[in-house]
């Protein structure tokens, strides 16, 4: 996704809680709620197996991304920035040649 991708679906985001005046209820605890209850669904998408229905998970997810982008902007974060910045981070705890093919930490048997 690009910059200018994340840019545009933020100002449709925006523009969609300012329209409902719902900007009072988008607390950082508030948005953080619902990206855990969200993904929640998400989740029981995948409950019983692989899901017959993709058109929900392409609904879930779309929910669990839309509370993520409006907590990065709520939190005046930069979402791209933020993942890349995690994913260094992840990098350095993770070395390609400690972890590669292991679902385990390297430092674990």
């Amino acid at each position: 996704m690009s910059q200018e991708g994340i840019e545009r679906v933020l100002g449709e985001l925006r523009e969609f809680v300012r329209e409902r005046e719902w900007e009072q209820f988008h607390s950082p605890e508030n948005l953080a709620k619902s990206v855990s209850i969200e993904a929640g669904e998400l989740l029981e998408c995948f409950q019983w197996g692989q899901p017959k229905d993709v058109s929900g998970v392409r609904h879930e997810l779309a929910d669990v991304l839309t509370y993520c982008l409006l907590l990065a902007d709520r939190l005046g974060m930069d979402p791209l920035e933020v993942v890349i910045e995690k994913l260094e981070i992840t990098r350095a705890k993770y070395p390609v040649e400690l972890s590669r093919g292991r679902s385990t930490k390297h430092d674990q048997p």
